[in-house]
């Protein structure tokens, strides 16, 4: 019997919109020069821990694409097979889409605010129709049925649209032994995460995904992950930046 591969989740390294401190969702913004060395840096971690891809998945976004491609770049394996899909899009932020964390908590409050941003269930108000209507004629999402491309999304939304990709594509890819790797946004891990550790709604509220850090999950027979949550790669410094994603805003 094949022993199942490794999953690793990667949040692409930092964007323009996070160093600015902005809701980006389905907004499509480049790298910083730092999330560059992040994604570079994730590639040399995960050369460090003999965690070679054998196949890689993305969103359909820039910032996404960019740092697979300096990661798999840094690991000389530009060769391997890569899949792009929607379902790995970071969540749809509705009418929050671009703007500054910090003047959204000033206008809502705190606690609206982080009902938005954390929980499960919680949602803003949707983009507009004018705003929707361009967005689903993008090419990326012109063949979807209109349906598929949301105004708004909640975390749960999300784990709705990525648990068929789970356990469709990357349960079997696992299942060959392979190793997987997925690079996504800090809200489509999220829900991946809810996925695979059955999280509760306050530990999803807890949950914070820094950029360009590896988590890697191990599992059984049964695909169930052998350490709940899994383990990055740099813990020191995953902590400290998943300290500065929880913050995001207050200040």
């Amino acid at each position: 019997m094949t022993v199942p591969g490794t999953l690793v989740l990667l949040r692409h390294g930092q964007s323009t919109a996070n160093a600015a401190g902005r809701f980006t969702g389905w907004l499509d913004v480049p790298l910083t020069k730092n999330g560059e060395r992040e994604a570079a840096t994730a590639g040399e971690l995960l050369a460090r821990h003999g965690l070679l891809p054998d196949t890689v998945h993305t969103s359909v976004m820039a910032r996404s694409i960019r740092s697979a491609d300096l990661l798999l770049d840094t690991l000389d394996r530009s060769w391997v097979p890569v899949q792009r899909t929607w379902r790995l899009n970071e969540r749809q932020y509705g009418a929050l889409t671009g703007r500054r964390k910090k003047e959204v908590r000033a206008e809502a409050g705190p606690t609206l605010y982080h009902h938005w941003r954390r929980s499960l269930h919680g949602k803003p108000d949707p983009l507009s129709a004018e705003q929707l209507t361009r967005l689903r004629a993008d090419p990326r999402y012109a063949a979807l049925r209109p349906d598929a491309v949301p105004a708004v999304e909640s975390l749960a939304d999300m784990t709705a649209r990525v648990a068929p990709y789970w356990a469709d594509v990357l349960a079997a890819q696992l299942l060959t032994g392979a190793t997987v790797l997925v690079v996504a946004h800090g809200n489509s891990v999220r829900a991946l995460a809810t996925v695979l550790d059955h999280l509760s709604e306050d530990e999803v509220h807890r949950l914070n995904i820094p950029t360009g850090q590896p988590l890697r999950y191990d599992f059984d027979a049964a695909l169930h992950p052998r350490v709940r949550g899994g383990t990055y790669l740099d813990p020191d410094s995953a902590l400290a930046k998943a300290g500065s994603v929880a913050a995001e805003g207050d200040t």
